[in-house]
């Protein structure tokens, strides 16, 4: 299956183009290769003079749920319900490892802001576990740790050492372990006996920085973060030149925020007992008051136990309510009697079956002397029934002893009911008494059950906080860290920076990137022609060829001329034949060449395009109608007369203003002559017309150098007596936006059968023409390079 032409010439374009850009990269080759040296060199030099870094990690656990803060101050009231929803965060837990704080107090106890330097053959080293002396700073104020400031320690002897300032100015020699006196602090010496055996002879630079910087440095430097988001693993990294002291500081970092995280909750938790103290002497006190309430109210009223007592009471009200009963019938019972005794006849017997009732009262003889009484009557009875009267002794007596025993009763009654009465009275008192504290009894228990309520209260809030206080004391004894420690903080052997490799990488692709992005950079900014793509690319013209850059700007084209100027201009000789195919023989072919704007070189292709025809035996006249700024007369010695003075005066012969080119025979020159001041108005001269019209006879080919378009009109005036346009951009030097005035002339036909044609190209480079122009080379032909004003120099 063939191919079909449109994707074969595609790919042949694509291939085209991707070599062009390749070789505009490509002939920038020196450039590569210095910046390669350059950039290798740098990152040479850099790893030469880099201070390695290291870097250390280490992992903890933090705890998730917070003891600290405002948790473990209420933490002894968890039980409440008071501490609900305060939770720990592991990313405040991170920020405060990160604190400054944190940092700085650990840089403190380590003394990091003083550093240990050495001179080494290439930088600096910093001395740490292999440093031979240790220096040790006391009774520091605050400019010590705010100063930069250096001094360099010379060792002596084993005994003494010399000290000075950066400068080189010696302060003194000491003694290892003398106080030394500074300006802000006191400065001890001592040797460091593990390491100063190795090295005895040393000079050190011992280096007190500004803590704030450190810090901040360290600060930078240290990364904290969780390695999940569903654990609460926390890992720490840092980076530094020495990993034995990364590794030191991380430590460090954990063992003070655990540290700061103990005593955070202790003071805490001491403050909570200092305030359950307070409240426990405070709530003492008020049980006591309350207590003391309590008893003082009960002796006030007499009471033991308040039900108890009630209970009591209600017995004692019932007994005597019985007793006063029992004392009331008593009474009636006497008062019945005497009753009797006032009405009842002498002779009658006093009923004494209720006497016993009357028993247990303080005169129970009553009933005795009824008894006699009685007795008396029954005895009376007999004797009167046997027959004894009134007179005998013994009924009178009987008599006499039974009204003196019914007084005797009367009264013993009467005495009765007085004792009862009085018993009665006594009762109904008590009785009274007893309901009054009855009546009492459910005020005294109210106030009983407050007086019991408050000290109840009290008891049970002082033994809560006594246990608590308990709590917070076995607290303070275990409180336990906020982080636990899973891997010891450890540095990796080899550093991470400067990477070797990268940077010899980095080094490289910065050595082809930087011409690459300059040539890049260039070539996007620059908006001029190129190419033959770009013209294509940008408008519809005919492209007639290119004209690669010449050996010199007035190089004229000779017969055994092989340059490639001259082989292009062959070819465009060859392809105007085919775009003049349709002009009459019997005429001449008449060729305007044009440009946008001047410098672009159409004087030069007018000239050696008219020698190149003027070469292959055709009779040619090149004629110089750019009248505004000539330039023909630059290849060409030419007179000072001719078109503007053919037009200007009248009747003159055209013939008499054409020279012939002494350096090829068939080459004619019509110069422009004197420059006038009104070029338009001349051109626009029925002579004209009439010149071309007799030099369209006389001549096979007319080369007519023009006006460029885009400035003057001159052209245009003079357009319609072309039989082709030759429209010639320069490369790097017209902008491709100004290629649009060429393409309106060609849309809007105002230049008849118009072609475009490159100049000054580089050779080799525009593509299409790079192997034409070469060839030839190295059959010895010398190239011509001598213009034909040298020519005629030398024929002269």
């Amino acid at each position: 299956m063939q191919e079909h032409p449109s994707i074969k010439n595609k790919i042949q374009d694509d291939t085209i183009y991707l070599r062009e850009q390749i070789d505009k990269y490509l002939k920038h080759w020196v450039w590569f290769v210095i910046s390669l040296f350059l950039c290798l060199a740098i990152a040479f030099m850099y790893l030469r003079y880099a201070i390695p870094q290291y870097q250390a990690s280490t992992t903890i656990l933090v705890k998730d749920e917070k003891k600290g803060s405002l948790e473990s101050e209420l933490s002894a009231f968890s039980d409440l319900g008071l501490t609900k929803g305060i939770k720990s965060n592991v990313d405040n837990e991170i920020e405060i490892i990160k604190s400054r704080n944190i940092i700085q107090t650990a840089i403190k106890k380590l003394n990091f802001n003083v550093s240990y330097y050495t001179e080494g053959r290439v930088k600096r080293i910093e001395l740490y576990d292999n440093n031979p002396i240790d220096v040790s700073f006391y009774e520091v104020d605050d400019i010590f740790y705010k100063k930069n400031q250096s001094y360099i320690i010379n060792s002596k002897s084993d005994t003494t050492f010399e000290l000075a300032t950066v400068e080189g100015n010696v302060i003194s020699e000491f003694k290892y372990g003398a106080l030394l006196r500074l300006g802000n602090c006191k400065m001890v010496v001592t040797k460091n006996l593990k390491s100063y055996r190795n090295v005895k002879d040393f000079t050190i630079t011992v280096s007190i920085s500004n803590i704030e910087n450190v810090v901040q440095s360290y600060k930078n430097r240290l990364k904290v973060n969780p390695l999940s988001d569903k654990s609460s693993v926390v890992e720490l990294t840092l980076k530094d030149p020495v990993a034995k002291k990364a590794e030191d500081l991380l430590n460090t970092i954990i063992e003070i925020y655990n540290q700061d995280a103990i005593d955070d909750k202790n003071f805490i938790s001491k403050n909570t007992q200092k305030f359950i103290d307070e409240r426990l002497r405070f709530i003492s006190q008020e049980l006591g008051e309350v207590e003391k309430k309590g008893e003082n109210y009960m002796a006030s009223n007499r009471l033991t136990d308040v039900a108890e007592d009630a209970n009591l009471y209600i017995q004692n009200s019932v007994a005597f309510e019985k007793s006063l009963i029992e004392t009331e019938t008593q009474i009636k019972v006497v008062s019945s009697m005497l009753d009797y005794l006032n009405t009842a006849p002498k002779n009658d017997v006093i009923p004494s079956n209720i006497l016993p009732a009357l028993n247990g009262t303080s005169n129970n003889n009553t009933s005795e002397l009824i008894n006699q009484y009685n007795g008396y009557i029954i005895d009376k009875s007999r004797i009167l029934s046997g027959g004894a009267t009134q007179k005998n002794s013994v009924v009178m007596n009987l008599n006499n002893r039974i009204d003196d025993m019914r007084r005797s009763i009367k009264e013993s009654l009467n005495r009765l009911i007085a004792s009862l009465k009085i018993q009665r009275d006594d009762l109904q008192r008590q009785n009274n008494i007893i309901n009054g504290k009855i009546a009492e009894i459910p005020r005294q228990s109210r106030e009983i059950k407050v007086i019991g309520r408050q000290q109840a209260i009290k008891e049970t809030l002082y033994l809560y906080l006594l246990q608590k206080r308990e709590e917070i004391g076995i607290t303070l004894a275990v409180t336990a860290p906020n982080a636990k420690l899973i891997d010891a903080a450890k540095a990796q052997p080899s550093p991470i920076s400067p990477n070797r490799n990268i940077i010899l990488l980095v080094g490289f692709s910065l050595g082809l990137l930087i011409p690459f992005l300059i040539l890049y950079l260039s070539d996007l900014f620059d908006t001029k022609v190129k190419n033959r793509k770009d013209i294509e690319d940008s408008i519809s013209v005919p492209f007639l060829g290119d004209i690669p850059k010449s050996e010199s700007e007035d190089e004229i084209i000779a017969a055994s001329s092989r340059s490639s100027s001259a082989e292009a201009i062959r070819i465009v000789r060859t392809n105007l034949e085919f775009l003049l195919s349709g002009v009459s023989e019997n005429t001449a072919k008449t060729i305007f060449i044009t440009s946008t704007v001047p410098k672009e070189g159409k004087t030069f292709i007018a000239v050696n395009l008219a020698s190149t025809i003027a070469l292959s035996g055709r009779k040619v006249l090149l004629v110089g109608l750019d009248i505004r700024n000539p330039k023909i007369d630059n290849y060409l010695d030419l007179p000072p007369k001719g078109i503007t003075n053919y037009i200007v005066k009248p009747n003159e012969n055209i013939e008499d203003y054409i020279v012939k080119a002494n350096s090829l025979d068939n080459l004619f020159v019509l110069p422009s002559g004197v420059i006038p001041p009104n070029p338009a108005d001349l051109l626009m001269s029925p002579k004209i017309d009439t010149l071309f019209a007799t030099l369209k006879k006389q001549f096979d080919y007319i080369i007519v150098d023009t006006a460029p378009v885009s400035l003057v009109t001159d052209t245009l005036l003079v357009a319609k007596h072309a039989d082709a346009f030759v429209y010639v951009v320069r490369a790097n030097y017209l902008d491709k936006r100004m290629l649009a005035i060429a393409e309106s002339f060609y849309v809007e036909k105002k230049l008849p059968n118009m072609s475009i044609l490159l100049n000054d190209t580089v050779w080799r480079k525009t593509y299409g023409y790079g192997y034409g122009y070469g060839y030839g080379y190295g059959y010895g032909v010398e190239k011509e390079k001598k213009s034909l004003k040298d020519r005629f120099l030398k024929k002269k």
